[in-house]
């Protein structure tokens, strides 16, 4: 998971240095972009499931058995032929895209991961913005005229995950946890019950800046821009965009993680790898961890012997509420699908219109794994963090992930070091953290 979050954090990176300005229509020229001729007269090879009335570009290989099977029930259902063509492993999906678009062989539906993706393709893609699905969910891929131009299939989640059986021991119902006075209050108790609940530490957060400062700089600070906003208000991010921070409301956040640093495992804390931060949490060593949705697929696969001899605990997450009626966790899709304009236009739409639906859903949710976007979902992923995401999405309370559009290697250059030194106590408190990072986020975005 880790090597996929990176990923994730360079291609956030990569967006921001092919952008003069944000936002998905920014365009790379798909001529310009090819790659070298060899790979070009690769791409451009018919693609082996190209029979069929559509077809589909997807880019998570361990789920295409469950869109096959999808595939084969809308044919079923409506004659429609789908054809799945899954990437995966070291293939550049974009530039296998580009090569297709050069041999007039674009597949009718394809999977963009970020703004530069869709970029490729300004001009190229269907508006979805009326389709019947695009009022379920909050998590559509908008251009930089406010059109849905992505399907959302699956849904990630930035909270304050916890383990529930602990916090139910301990006589702590997190809905309780609302705000700073609240968080501090719950974090004391634990901390006094330690011995009894069998705890190493109240919270598993790490500050590590060589290889987490992505984990501090982007998915921690990420709730400094958007915990508790509405999906489209980009207050904090347009600032940050001028190389400014509100120093208010990041005093208020700095003070959260001012407690994170006081209750965290010391041996985690400066130094720990994400690995241990979710064996520790898997293995029921801490009762919170600072880290995403992701991390249901680590406790249930390669840490799921110590998942299992802590109880398979039920788990959950709650909001990084520093400041008090902060109620959202922040959901994003990790990548989407988009249409390209042809002759099959109408009839790619319908498949996704029919995959947002209850059948369609249940092939998503039941047989890929996906944690659905959309709010009629009744289907719940075999995920420890499913249900959580269903409950927040379902009740509109996410906020988006703003994060990705900051200027590239903010995490890595800035942002990491300045968690660690506050973490190790060089910076001696949340007022001088403010400080220091306002100073430094300065200096970085006048480069």
């Amino acid at each position: 998971m880790k090597k996929k979050l990176l990923a994730l954090v360079l291609v956030a990176a990569m967006a921001m240095g092919l952008m003069a300005c944000g936002g998905g229509s920014s365009s790379a020229s798909s001529d310009a972009a090819a790659g070298d001729a060899e790979k070009t007269e690769e791409a451009a090879a018919p693609a082996a499931s190209s029979e069929g009335d559509i077809r589909l570009v997807n880019g998570k290989i361990e789920v295409d058995a469950a869109l096959k099977a999808a595939a084969e029930a809308y044919k079923a259902e409506t004659g429609v032929t789908v054809a799945i063509e899954s990437m995966g492993g070291g293939v550049n999906i974009q530039d296998t895209l580009k090569g297709y678009f050069q041999a007039d062989n674009m597949p009718d539906i394809f999977v963009c991961g970020s703004d530069a993706d869709f970029g490729n393709w300004t001009g190229k893609l269907a508006d979805l913005s009326n389709e019947p699905w695009a009022a379920d969910t909050d998590a559509g891929y908008k251009d930089a005229d406010g059109k849905i131009i992505g399907f959302p299939y699956t849904t990630e989640a930035i909270g304050l995950a916890y383990n529930a059986d602990i916090l139910e021991k301990a006589g702590i119902d997190p809905a309780s946890i609302t705000g700073p006075e609240s968080m501090k209050a719950a974090f004391e108790t634990l901390d006094a019950k330690k011995d009894e609940l069998g705890l190493t530490a109240v919270i598993g957060w790490c500050c590590e800046a060589k290889d987490l400062y992505w984990s501090t700089g982007s998915h921690s600070f990420a709730n400094y821009l958007d915990a508790g906003l509405s999906r489209d208000d980009t207050t904090y991010s347009d600032l940050l965009a001028e190389g400014k921070i509100d120093e208010a409301r990041f005093q208020k956040y700095a003070e959260m993680i001012a407690l994170f640093n006081q209750y965290s495992d010391p041996a985690l804390l400066t130094s720990g790898t994400y690995d241990q931060q979710i064996l520790g949490f898997a293995s029921g060593k801490y009762a919170f961890v600072t880290q995403g949705s992701w991390i249901g697929a680590t406790m249930t696969s390669d840490d799921a012997e110590q998942y299992a001899a802590a109880g398979n605990f039920k788990v959950g997450m709650i909001p990084y509420a520093f400041d008090e009626g902060i109620d959202t966790i922040l959901t994003n899709s990790p990548s989407w699908w988009a249409v390209f304009e042809n002759d099959n236009t109408q009839k790619a739409k319908d498949f996704l219109t029919w995959l947002a639906g209850d059948a369609g859903q249940k092939f998503l949710v039941e047989d890929a794994g996906f944690i659905s976007p959309f709010k009629s979902c009744k289907y719940v992923a075999n995920d420890p963090f499913a249900q959580t995401i269903t409950d927040y999405t379902a009740a509109g309370k996410t906020s988006s992930w703003h994060w990705l559009k900051n200027k590239a290697s903010l995490d890595q250059n800035v942002l990491g070091q300045l968690y660690l030194d506050y973490a190790l106590g060089s910076i001696p408190d949340a007022a001088t953290f403010t400080q220091v990072v306002s100073q430094q986020i300065a200096a970085y975005y006048a480069q």
